[in-house]
This record gives structure tokens, sequence and C-alpha cells, in this order.
């Protein structure tokens, strides 16, 4: 299995993820959602994730999986790895956060 690197953009939005479950629903049902959001990280590098291309709109090579409210921004880095790029709330303008957090 490949891999799986967690982009600083990334990073900063599971822990917003999981800063706001925790105060929303409390830490066992935080715990979990980012523990199954790490399943479909693991999902993604053994190829079971079901990933269609991100959008041409975006302009960055690479995939995009749903799982709760969010969506998962993946690509395939250059040594094979798997770089989740980005994780956002499917309330988000996709595109704009996108952007922002991939400086694309």
């Amino acid at each position: 299995m490949k891999a799986v690197r967690v982009q600083a953009a990334a990073a900063l939005r599971i822990d917003q993820i999981y800063r706001y479950s925790r105060e929303r629903w409390g830490v066992a049902r935080a715990d979990a959602y980012i523990l199954g959001l790490f399943g479909i990280f693991e999902e993604i590098a053994a190829g079971e994730a079901p990933s269609r291309p991100i959008p041409a709109d975006f302009e960055v090579d690479g995939y995009v999986v749903g799982y709760g409210k969010h969506f998962v921004y993946w690509k395939t880095l250059d040594n094979g790895d798997i770089g989740i790029v980005t994780v956002l709330h499917e309330r988000m303008h996709q595109m704009d956060r996108f952007r922002e957090d991939f400086g694309a």
C-alpha cells in the first residue's frame, strides 16, 4: 500500500474539524469521525475509495472523495505516495477554499 502524506492545509482543516466536532458533539464522536476520516485515507492508498477526478475548473490534477459531511481532495505525489491536499465541508464554497488551501 502507498504511504499517505497529509499536506499542511489538510492538517489544519483536520484539526479544525476535530475541534468543532468535539465542541459540538463531544470527544467520543469527534474521535470516531476523525478515525473514520483516516480510514478513508487508507482506502485511498489501497485504491479502494470511490474517488472521482477534481473538476477541471480547479486547475489541479487530483481526485476527490466524500466522507460524512466533508470532501477529501487528494493527489498522487511524484514518488507515488498519496498526498491529502485538503478536507473541506460540503457547505464550503469548494473552489474558493480549495484555492485558499492549495494556492491554486
